[in-house]
């Protein structure tokens, strides 16, 4: 549909307006009293009297009387808000015919009546103080209404703003959306088995309802409720997940923004496209300040709009810079973004991933310098920070594979890619090694000099048994790369070998696994190798303070265990010694009683006297 189209169906439309307008006109107009005055508003004209409108309406009462010389008969009323409807309303008003004030006419009628000065200096109880009181004492107190009343509100600014009706309105969803959010949290509340109070988990919040009654308003009005929300406290999720259907609403009626296969191009009318793409920068402002209240998949999904609508440079930029925020939770999907640019030459839009994995290494090192030293005190073995490193270098190295067969994919934005991470990212090279040998396969044309350039990026020996023995014999690497895998794969064998044959030896095993640690710590981050470093300090001292006890326990005992030796040693020889002695005879061999009982009496004197001696001794 084109513009003259679009203006035709509009004209036909006020045409329909003003039979319908002029019918129920007609129904209660006086009819025996000739009309003295015509009001024509937005091309509807109205035959009217003058004295009920004048008892109302300052406006059209200040007309007549600066006319009152030439008898005016018609009044064209321009510019007048809500247009034929509102002066309806407002004429019925003036004859005193009953009608009901509703959210859907509430706004049009404070607009009207300030326009046509229908207010409580002229008469008392007039329209605009009917209205005004509707207004605080039902609508305020409805959310569903006051949606209803800002959706009224879009034609008829920036008067129904400068009444204040606007801003009211917004004040109490926010108020109401706060309030049930507060009352839904006293409800979860549950005591454990322990006797605290803790919130108990559901799979939805029940005072979200609202998510989808706002979702209907123009897009700077649904701005104007989410910031009022996000002062007045509404949790970080909620908003989010409102800006998500908001997004899902707006984007997807007339394209598949969110489907991350999809790679068709869409030709947008003018007033949709600059639509959508307000509605996609409005959103990206909007969003809470907290990392995860927004999900990763809709990041991506709104990035591929904005490169498609090709939004503002701010909001591509932080988009991408919250998803390098979370990264390490995306999906291969995700980063498949299609390039969307005609003039593009690559399947993929590599330029923006690599962005992403700039803002990613940088959020991570920002990250490491806030970070306090009682960070290196924990026990675990790896922080969320090394953790998120490694799935992100397996994304990579998956989104390395699956770009690496496009015949237009550059070296330099390849190698771009694969080194966009720290070296310490990787752990195992194989999926790197694999993402290379597609290229190389994709890309047979490549020079000796851009080979060896791309194989620089792998370490061989982070290679696995069996990548390292495909690595051997693929006869695309460069011979230098060849001969380094054969090398590293003797170093394992004879590493493999060597402490095979030592497994029974307490020593060599203690290497092997010095060996190994070293390893590992080299494959960790710096943050990381340093607490892992600490723990095993600590370790070692526990280790070495325990042998030291072990040590002086033993010392105890080796001076118990020798001197009951040295005391039965003793005792054995004093004992031995006197047998001996006993046995001997100093005067002779003699036969005679008299000579033998002397030499006898003698030798037991001496005895105990040599034991006596050995006792005082010790």
């Amino acid at each position: 549909m084109d513009r003259s189209d679009m203006l035709q169906l509009q004209l036909q439309q006020q045409l329909s307006l003003a039979k319908s307008v002029r019918h129920r006109c007609n129904e209660w107009i006086f009819r025996d009293v000739p009309s003295d005055i015509t009001i024509e508003v937005a091309g509807v004209t109205f035959s009217l009297h003058k004295f009920p409108l004048v008892s109302r309406s300052g406006r059209i009462r200040r007309l007549v009387a600066e006319h009152r010389d030439s008898d005016i008969s018609k009044v064209e009323l321009l510019n007048l808000p809500g247009g034929a409807e509102s002066f309806e309303l407002a004429a019925k008003f003036c004859y005193g015919i009953n009608f009901e004030i509703t959210p859907g006419n509430v706004a049009q009628l404070c607009c009207a009546s300030d326009y046509l000065e229908m207010s409580e200096e002229f008469s008392k109880d007039n329209l605009g103080s009917r209205a005004e009181e509707y207004l605080e004492s039902i609508v305020s107190k409805n959310l569903e209404m006051c949606v209803e009343v800002l959706q009224q509100c879009e034609n008829l600014l920036p008067l129904a703003d400068e009444l204040k009706v606007v801003s009211r309105c917004i004040d109490a969803i926010a108020s109401k959306a706060c309030t049930e959010q507060i009352a839904s949290s006293f409800s979860r509340l549950e005591y454990s088995s322990s006797g605290r109070l803790h919130m108990s988990k559901q799979a939805t919040c029940d005072s979200d309802w609202w998510i989808e009654d706002i979702s209907v308003l123009r897009v700077d009005l649904y701005e104007r409720v989410i910031t009022a929300m996000k002062c007045r406290g509404v949790r970080p999720e909620s908003i989010g997940a409102s800006l998500v259907n908001y997004a899902q609403r707006e984007l997807t009626k007339k394209s598949s923004l969110w489907n991350p296969s999809g790679q068709t191009k869409v030709d947008f009318v003018t007033s949709s496209y600059g639509q959508e793409k307000l509605v996609v920068e409005t959103i990206v402002s909007l969003f809470p300040v907290e990392k995860l209240a927004i999900p990763i998949s809709f990041l991506f999904g709104l990035l591929r709009s904005a490169v498609m609508l090709d939004c503002s440079v701010a909001c591509r930029l932080d988009l991408e810079r919250r998803i390098g925020s979370q990264l390490d939770i995306a999906t291969l999907d995700d980063l498949l973004i299609p390039s969307f640019k005609h003039s593009a030459d690559t399947l993929f839009d590599v330029d923006t991933v690599h962005r992403i994995l700039v803002n990613f290494s940088q959020q991570d090192d920002s990250e490491d310098d806030m970070e306090d030293t009682s960070v290196f005190e924990s026990d675990s073995p790896r922080s969320p920070s090394q953790s998120a490193l490694f799935k992100v270098s397996k994304l990579v190295d998956n989104y390395l594979a699956e770009i690496a067969p496009d015949a237009n994919l550059k070296l330099s934005k390849f190698m771009v890619i694969a080194d966009s991470l720290p070296s310490h990212a990787r752990t195992v090279h194989d999926g790197l090694y694999r993402a290379i040998d597609i290229y190389l396969k994709a890309h047979q044309g490549l020079s000796d000099l851009d080979k060896k350039k791309l194989c620089k990026l792998i370490d061989f020996q982070k290679l696995s048994q069996e990548a390292g023995a495909h690595a051997a014999q693929n006869e695309r690497l460069p011979l230098q790369c060849m001969v380094q895998v054969l090398y590293f794969e003797q170093l394992r064998l004879r590493n493999a070998l060597s402490n095979s044959c030592g497994d029974e030896d307490y020593k060599p095993s203690h290497q092997s696994w010095r060996i190994s640690s070293g390893a590992l710590s080299a494959a960790m981050s710096p943050r990381d190798n340093y607490a892992s470093l600490r723990r095993e300090n600590r370790e070692l001292k526990l280790e070495l303070a325990r042998l030291r006890m072990r040590l002086n326990d033993l010392e105890k005992e080796h001076v118990c265990m020798r001197r009951d030796m040295q005391k039965s040693s003793s005792r054995k020889f004093m004992n031995s010694f006197s047998r001996k002695f006993s046995k001997m005879s100093f005067f002779g061999n003699s036969s005679s009683k008299g000579s033998s009982s002397p030499s006898k009496h003698s030798l037991r004197t001496d005895s105990k006297v040599i034991e006596r001696t050995c006792t005082s001794a010790e």
